[in-house]
């Protein structure tokens, strides 16, 4: 049997950094937030290079943190949802430093926080930054329709954030500690309703906190929070009831950044928040401070992405899920 769980004995979080739109700026998590943008376009031209502004910005602002420069990162590691992870490469190229691009969908956050921990924890790096990004200007012109058509939108449809997390990681001991990763697999069950992307991402949340629970022999009990990166309310309850059937009840332990990020009762966001930032902005600008300060001793932090693009939805192929874990715990350092 394949093992998933990947043990780490030496990484840290030495900073994160999260910045955000104006809606996300207005919900309930705004005073977590390092930095909050009112202008939707960040001063530039379009949508695109906005979130590239938004990314090159997050990642200067996680660096200033660490107390670092460009030069002193070893790797660097992104990821966005637009095509071929241009706002990704497009604002980081200034930096001049070694880089992968990564696609996880929304889940890519976490998958980079995983490759990252991987390369340090092996010795084959001193440090690494993850930064993903996603703007729902963008988004909604490349996966739906452009703003202006004035789309009817679904209850079960998911708002994308418009935000940006980076957290950089160093084998220098620190006030968050990087236990161990879970690699995800690829889960399709045949969902191909794009505007219900929760139902296609919770089996495979399911998958990962189940294998995740049974590889390092722990309960939802040895945790302060099990936390998904953005199911929403819809994914979340078709997660819960997945795990009810394998007999754990998370319930009292399960939180999800797309449900944390906005009041729904008041911003008109559907089900809730999702999109490669949503995650992002949500740990690097809640969950980390809250690890820092020791109100959070250990917690289970598992993205979550659907595995879609404008092609594979127009031909109706059914949207695969993938969820990543990444296990952390506060630290005496």
């Amino acid at each position: 049997m394949k093992k998933q769980n990947i043990k780490l004995n030496n990484v840290y979080i030495k900073s994160t950094f999260s910045s955000v739109g104006s809606k996300e700026g207005e919900g309930p998590l705004s005073n977590y937030f390092d930095a909050k943008y009112t202008d939707e376009l960040m001063g530039q031209d379009s949508w695109e290079k906005a979130e590239s502004t938004l990314m090159k910005n997050t990642v200067s602002g996680a660096l200033t943190k660490a107390g670092m420069t460009p030069n002193e990162l070893s790797i660097l590691f992104a990821g966005d949802l637009l095509n071929q992870c241009t706002a990704s490469s497009y604002g980081l190229k200034a930096f001049d430093v070694p880089f992968f691009g990564l696609y996880g969908a929304c889940s890519t956050f976490v998958e980079g926080m995983s490759l990252a921990s991987i390369a340090i924890d092996g010795g084959h790096t001193p440090n690494a930054a993850i930064v993903t990004s996603s703007h729902f200007c963008s988004s909604q012109k490349q996966y739906r329709f452009p703003l202006e058509y004035g789309e009817v939108r679904t209850p079960s449809s998911q708002w994308t954030v418009t935000g940006s997390g980076c957290a950089v990681l160093s084998c220098q001991k620190s006030k968050i500690k990087v236990n161990g990763v879970t690699v995800g697999k690829i889960v399709d069950l045949g969902v191909t309703d794009a505007n219900n992307m929760g139902a296609a991402m919770a089996p495979a949340a399911a998958d990962t906190i189940f294998t995740h629970l049974c590889e390092t022999n722990t309960s939802p009990e040895d945790y302060d929070c099990i936390v998904t990166g953005d199911l929403a309310v819809v994914g979340t309850d078709l997660m819960l009831e997945l795990m009810n059937q394998k007999k754990i009840d998370l319930k009292k332990k399960h939180l999800d950044c797309g449900s944390l990020i906005y009041n729904r009762d008041e911003q008109n966001v559907d089900a809730g928040g999702s999109g490669c930032g949503c995650v992002a902005s949500v740990f690097s600008g809640f969950f980390a401070k809250k690890l820092e300060n020791k109100e959070i001793k250990k917690m289970l932090l598992v993205g979550t992405g659907a595995l879609m693009s404008p092609s594979s939805v127009l031909l109706g192929e059914p949207i695969a899920g993938i969820a990543h874990a990444i296990e952390l715990e506060a630290s005496d350092s």
